[in-house]
């Protein structure tokens, strides 16, 4: 499926899906010819097809499409879904998104709706909305009449589900912000007929779609959930043992079935507005069959054999996959083809608690203390992590905003590298001392050891895991790893906060530098270290939310940038997480597919929506 501009801040958890290769110790200069070496003879064994216009033939109806996911979704539930990967995955055919952004001429543009932005003598800001006319919720097999989707949906999931703080939506804290006397006011939206309505801005902002691209959900039926049993009965709506054929669809197509641990089944919906020139609606194949496959090793497995149509290979997993690739040239299903992509956008990190509610704890000491995370950062062997766990095919991540961020800044770049030395002198400056023994002790005589939660049955974190260990061990610090299941991780951050340091991803990028309100404003309840909280707890996070505010409603690079650079500077000297590194990614798709509309790239992922069954 496309990867569409997630309305704002309604970020996902994401975790690595690669294994790892261990390799000898090598030079720095030995590390850097074999990383060229091998990249140049990877790429060159592979095609290159970003995605550069919007332009697409049109194909033919039919097929199954054979696709993988990792694990079973929790639930049917939009609200779910904000947190839940899979959830969300699972229920992205079956919806669509207010607008869209061109990542190439970096423009929004209309998808189910048109908007009109109007800058008003006040100050304020007012974004109208009008829908599409062929919008519907379609059930399967017309087992109920279709049902127009109108503002009314919009404006009652914005209201009662994002906007209800009890029903803990990703996307509540996204619709307050700072008016121009510095105080919190929410973005309201009013109704002005049943395809039109506009949301109101106190005060203009230089992103406004970023804050209000909504994806459309049916709250004529949630709407019944909430009346009987409040935000709990909204949590509980459409739980997986729900008959999916009875969720009406405005996507491209519907879950009509659902194996616990084994399958979904989708079906194409034909009321789906997106059209080629051709007047057929998107997409092509007639029927989505996903398995549920835990193992990665399976999913290779699964291609290898013919039995899914399209595979993310892992690093390790290249140079196998290229000795039977064709790349186009041998038809039907036993050939396939091999893109690359250079690194991705968002990158993975490692981050550390310093909720108070862990005050009693000897880590929130440690943690709370800059001097120590900016020591874990130089302990932190960027170079071994790509030589071990990514073949070569990855770059450090020494830098807070990615290089397609229009405020990325190539001099703001991470001063805490690799270095023992440096790590070392950091940590005596905070006291801490190695004793005879050969372990690390605080300034009250505690040996310094922490957990380092990583989600399980993933082997390149486990990797990268161990080689943190390892690291630290040198300088008498002991790490345990703790392997947890990926829906356990998400409630240790978003409730229990009983966690030490972690690594994670949060699906969302950085495209925008106010993408993450939730996340890197202080009340944000994704601000992962120290998340809701009432004011700031430090002076540099005072510091980062008075910048955020700030250049949030700038609208002018020039004046916006010298805001957008000091708040990248704080983050990168704080280090309340600290990024690793971006890998280069590649992607398997069967020649029995049409090739001529398959992109691929690092902007865009994979673009298979338009594909259709070759001759």
């Amino acid at each position: 499926m496309q990867k569409r501009i997630f309305l704002p801040l309604c970020l996902i958890f994401t975790a690595l899906l690669s294994s790892c290769v261990k390799t000898p110790e090598m030079t720095l200069e030995e590390i850097e010819a074999a990383k060229v070496s091998l990249s140049n003879d990877i790429i060159s064994r592979t095609l290159t097809r970003p995605r550069t216009d919007n332009n697409f033939v049109p194909g033919k109806v039919g097929g199954v499409w054979n696709a993988s996911i990792s694990g079973d979704p929790k639930s049917f539930n939009l609200l779910i879904a904000e947190q839940d990967a899979e959830t969300n995955g699972v229920l992205a055919p079956l919806s669509s998104y207010l607008a869209d952004y061109d990542l190439n001429s970096r423009d929004w543009v209309p998808f189910a709706a048109s908007f009109e932005i109007r800058e008003n003598d006040d100050g304020s800001q007012d974004i109208k909305y009008t829908l599409r006319s062929d919008l519907y919720w379609s059930y399967y097999n017309n087992a109920k009449p279709r049902v127009p989707v109108t503002s009314d949906d919009v404006i009652w999931w914005y209201d009662e589900i994002q906007g209800d703080e009890d029903c803990a939506s990703s996307a509540y804290n996204a619709q307050y912000m700072e008016n121009s006397s510095g105080e919190s006011e929410r973005i309201t939206i009013t109704k002005i007929d049943d395809k039109s309505f506009y949301f109101h801005f106190p005060r203009a902002v230089a992103e406004p779609l970023l804050s209000t691209n909504m994806t459309l959900a049916p709250s004529f039926l949630y709407k019944k959930a909430k009346e009987e049993g409040g935000a709990e009965g909204v949590k509980k709506f459409l739980n997986v043992s729900s008959d999916p054929k009875l969720i009406p669809s405005c996507g491209p197509y519907f879950l009509v079935e659902y194996t616990p641990g084994q399958r979904l089944l989708y079906e194409r919906n034909p009321d789906y507005w997106e059209k080629d020139s051709n007047g057929e609606s998107h997409y092509y194949p007639q029927t989505r069959l996903v398995q549920i496959v835990g193992d990665p090793n399976t999913a290779n497995l699964l291609f290898n054999e013919g039995k899914l149509e399209a595979y993310s290979p892992s690093p390790d997993k290249v140079d196998s996959l290229l000795a039977s690739a064709d790349n186009g040239r041998k038809k039907g299903n036993s050939g396939y083809s091999v893109f690359n992509a250079e690194g991705s956008m968002s990158a993975s990190f490692w981050s550390f608690n310093q909720n108070p509610k862990n005050k009693d704890e000897a880590f929130y000491s440690w943690f709370t203390k800059k001097e120590f995370r900016q020591a874990m950062s130089c302990l932190l062997n960027r170079e071994r992590i790509i030589r071990q766990t990514y073949r070569g095919l990855a770059e450090p991540t020494y830098y807070f905003f990615p290089k397609i961020n229009k405020y990325y800044n190539e001099n703001l770049i991470l001063k805490y590298r690799y270095s023992h030395e440096k790590a070392r002198k950091l940590l005596e400056s905070i006291g801490f001392t190695r004793r005879d023994d050969g372990f690390l002790y605080d300034t009250n005589g505690s040996p310094v050891v922490f957990d380092l939660t990583v989600v399980s049955n993933n082997p390149v974190v486990s990797d990268i895991a161990q080689i943190i260990v390892d690291e630290c061990k040198k300088e008498g610090i002991t790490v345990n790893v703790r392997q947890t299941d990926f829906q356990r991780l998400v409630e240790q951050l978003m409730s229990t906060f009983d966690w030490q340091t972690m690594i994670i991803g949060l699906n969302g990028g950085s495209l925008f530098p106010t993408q993450g309100s939730n996340v890197w404003v202080s009340s944000g309840n994704l601000h992962l270290w120290n998340p809701l909280q009432k004011s700031p707890a430090t002076e540099w996070e005072a510091r980062v939310d008075e910048l955020y505010h700030e250049a949030a409603c700038i609208s002018d690079k020039e004046k916006a940038a010298p805001l957008w650079n000091e708040y990248q500077e704080i983050f990168l000297e704080q280090c309340p997480v600290v990024y690793l590194v971006r890998s280069r990614s590649f992607f398997a798709i069967r020649n029995k597919w049409d090739l001529t509309n398959v992109r691929y790239d690092n902007l865009y992922g994979a673009t298979t929506e338009y594909c259709f069954l070759a001759e």
